[in-house]
């Protein structure tokens, strides 16, 4: 009677193991896959002294890194003491028809925020556009330029930054964390 409760107690074990084994799942997690990014273009319209002034900075890589060199606006040039509209767009055009990624930064703006570091020049960025947690994205926004001299403004799309940290919500992307989707350096003169 002993050995027949440990060979059922034993049998329990074992269908317990089999059972609890077999029910994992062995299919990998779905990979949300990044978009390419093949095109960056910042559209400044002029809103003051320089009132319908258009510059537009493009950065253009179709084959991506590693293969020709892109195509860059280089110098962007800005009128010193000068206020622009800001709008940022990011295209794949290695498709046909270009696919326009700002539509989703746009959509998903509480994972992504566009940055605009400068040096050398003086260049004070507002967010005029926020996502759904009334943090910003930065596909728009306004600026004034300072006084002449050259200096370079890189521009950077992260995505999943964290937001609330230190100065991140202010444009400092020191602290943001995420992945960073596109950076690109402008050379810039302002005259």
């Amino acid at each position: 009677m002993k050995l027949t409760r440990i060979k059922l107690y034993s049998l329990a074990v074992f269908a317990a193991i089999l059972t609890t084994t077999a029910c994992g799942s062995d299919d990998p997690e779905p990979v949300n896959e990044e978009e390419l990014i093949t095109t960056l273009r910042v559209t400044f319209t002029g809103t003051g002294p320089n009132e319908g002034e258009v510059v537009t900075a493009t950065f253009k890589d179709l084959d991506g890194t590693g293969g020709n060199d892109p195509e860059i606006t280089n110098p962007v040039e800005l009128a010193a003491n000068g206020t622009y509209d800001v709008s940022v767009a990011f295209l794949n055009e290695a498709e046909s028809p270009a696919e326009n990624i700002t539509l989703e930064v746009q959509e998903e703006g509480d994972e992504h925020q566009v940055f605009f570091v400068a040096n050398n020049i003086t260049f004070t960025y507002q967010y005029d556009d926020q996502d759904v947690n009334s943090k910003p994205i930065g596909l728009s926004g306004s600026v004034l330029v300072g006084a002449a001299g050259t200096g370079t403004l890189q521009v950077l799309l992260i995505h999943e930054p964290n937001k609330d940290a230190t100065g991140v919500s202010g444009g400092d992307p020191t602290n943001a964390g995420g992945e960073t989707d596109i950076s690109v350096t402008f050379n810039v003169t302002i005259q």
